[in-house]
């Protein structure tokens, strides 16, 4: 299905000799932190929002664009590149772009796959408001979803025979003996990494596939199937064996290339769901996708291998909109319509093989990464399931908001006298770190499910009669009825002492190790904006290097108990890199808010993986 979308790159690209550029060259300008140059004045402005996993390559192919001559009628054409995640730029887009929180305002959007393109409009008819993207988009690149395990999980069963799907997956997780059923006791119980689809296209694609699964079809997915008990059922099961959620994919490639250098990454996961591109990356040694300036490759122990499901997956196939937006000229249309052109001639479309996809355009052959050499197989995915309609999709996401895995979660809030600070230093008079902490916690706090176990305790040095250095303010309980009082508290919070933050952590892990929920995802949420000051410096290193190996010791080995610390380093006083090492050793995520005006969208991710 998504292979015939790309017929219409043919006819952009046979157009592409017959455009008309311009004598007179633009110059490109400097380079930008997005990777495209300096916004010249004098040029029609295309900017690009496009899924984080193209903005290298798409802002290499702006550049060579804009340094090409092309013009509208003799005025030049400047495309910048910007990053903004598929969930997000789609619910910027449904709600009303703001350019000052969401960036330039987009004559070209390519999210990660079509999918969120129904959503929008979806979203926007619901509204009683026009479409703003075509039913008919060029795919710029593709690659599949696919389920990544472990090479020797994945041959354990039956892989590369026998064809592997979800029903093995949700036989596995179901299964109280978990990987013993196959003969490998010391693997423990199935484990499924999975991101969250309100964010992530894999999460997304995954939750379509897996639905589609249930219902033994390949296409025409219906609100009634979504209410099939059957279904209902499969989705539920599939859930339970998740080891948490995320915004992102990297969370998890990262995590598990960490605990393969340990020698224990068939502890952390049995498999996660995944684009293509992604396992490729991951067995070249470099799981995030991008190499670091003198960052070598370092291929891991145990490599991934790609299963394509027996029922059917989903490309993502990085769709190129120009928006059908009030913001968008007719002018800026004729230009993005060149951009398009350019990105899709067959030179350019051989790049996107370097970067681990497969073309767009059907005239180019796959050929090296995508071999099986690499874990991958291009003669796969043999069955391809239909896009379901924007009205199912969105119906989709709210019963995956039911289904999706509990939650068991700790909220421990840093009330440090250095919260009271302005959180913005060139504005003193405007709200505080502690005031948009509060405000950035209330707004997460609603995206906990009704059942899910939520808890707040806040720290700082001599806490009350006790000189204790934290309390609890509300216990580990259902939010559902709770909820607005745990809202209230936290907008009572003021900013007090000093920041014990190695005491408060080891303290919240063993609370939650102690009475861990294995039907539930285990984790602490630590927010701070300082540094650990109730020891000395030597006093500091021993304090920490004790905490590491103790979350270790719970975090890895057949018998592990994951409670997971994601952390969040808020302002410019904290150590990032050991918060880093917290989190990491619980393979966890730590976020950074260094500008603390971004609190609230960093807060938002931290939630995304319950």
């Amino acid at each position: 299905m998504n292979r015939r979308r790309t017929r219409r790159a043919v006819a952009l690209v046979a157009a592409v000799a017959a455009v008309a550029l311009a004598a007179t060259a633009c110059s490109s300008g400097t380079d930008s932190s997005q990777g495209t140059s300096t916004r010249r004045s004098e040029c029609i402005p295309v900017d690009v929002a496009v899924s984080s996993e193209k903005i290298q390559l798409l802002g290499e192919l702006a550049k060579s664009f804009n340094a090409s001559g092309a013009a509208v009628d003799g005025t030049c054409i400047d495309v910048q590149v910007q990053k903004k995640s598929s969930g997000a730029a789609t619910t910027a887009l449904a709600q009303g772009w703001n350019p000052t929180t969401d960036g330039p305002q987009p004559t070209i959007w390519s999210p990660a796959s079509t999918s969120w393109g129904q959503i929008l409009n979806a979203r926007l008819a619901a509204e009683g408001q026009p479409p703003m993207v075509s039913d008919d988009p060029t795919s710029f690149m593709l690659t599949p979803l696919v389920i990544a395990m472990p090479k020797p999980m994945a041959e354990a069963l039956g892989w590369p025979d026998k064809p592997v799907g979800w029903a093995d997956i949700l036989r596995l997780a179901q299964s109280p003996n978990g990987w013993a059923d196959l003969g490998h006791p010391e693997w423990g119980a199935f484990k499924l990494g999975k991101t969250n689809p309100n964010f992530s296209t894999s999460g997304l694609s995954a939750l379509v596939a897996q639905t589609y699964a249930a219902t033994g079809k390949t296409a025409g997915l219906s609100g009634e199937d979504l209410a099939n008990p059957q279904v209902v059922q499969f989705g539920t099961d599939i859930e339970s064996s998740v080891v948490h959620y995320g915004d992102i994919t990297m969370t998890f490639l990262n995590n598990w290339f960490r605990a393969d250098r340990r020698g224990t990454a068939l502890n952390y996961a049995s498999a996660v769901a995944v684009e293509e591109k992604s396992v490729i990356d991951y067995n070249s040694g470099n799981p995030d996708g991008v190499l670091d300036q003198g960052e070598e490759p370092r291929p891991p122990r145990v490599p991934l291998v790609a299963i394509y499901p027996t029922e059917g997956t989903l490309f993502s196939d990085n769709p190129l909109y120009t928006l059908d937006a009030s913001w968008v000229t007719p002018q800026q249309k004729t230009a993005a319509t060149q951009f398009e052109q350019f990105v899709m001639a067959p030179e350019n479309q051989r790049k996107v093989l370097a970067f681990g996809f497969r073309p767009g355009n059907p005239d180019v052959p796959l050929g090296d990464p995508i071999t099986p050499a690499n874990g991958v197989n291009p003669d796969q995915p043999q069955t391809l399931l239909e896009v379901p309609t924007g009205e199912v999709m969105n119906e989709l996401l709210d019963v995956w908001a039911q289904q999706r895995k509990g939650a068991r979660v700790m909220l421990v809030l840093d009330v440090s006298g250095s919260m009271g600070d302005p959180a913005d230093p060139e504005d003193p008079n405007g709200p505080t770190k502690l005031d948009l902490a509060k405000q950035a916690v209330v707004d997460g706090l609603d995206q906990f499910k009704a059942d899910d176990l939520v808890g707040l305790r806040i720290f700082t040095t001599g806490m009350g009669d006790s000189q204790a250095d934290y309390m609890d303010l509300s216990p580990l309980e259902p939010i559902g009825p709770n909820r607005e009082r745990l809202q209230q508290a936290v907008q009572n919070l003021t900013p007090l002492n000093g920041t014990p933050l190695y005491g408060v952590t080891s303290g919240s892990f063993n609370d939650l190790l102690g009475a861990y929920d294995p039907a539930r995802i285990n984790a602490v949420v630590l927010l701070t904006d300082g540094m650990n000051d109730d020891g000395t410096p030597s006093d500091d290193r021993r304090q920490l290097e004790k905490l590491l190996a103790e979350i270790r010791g719970a975090s890895d080995g057949e018998n592990a108990k994951p409670v997971r610390i994601f952390t969040v380093a808020y302002g410019s006083g904290t150590n990032p890199a050991e918060l880093k090492q917290i989190a990491e050793a619980s393979n966890a995520t730590s976020y950074q808010a260094t500008d603390a005006t971004t609190i609230n969208d960093v807060f938002a991710s931290v939630v995304s993986n319950f």
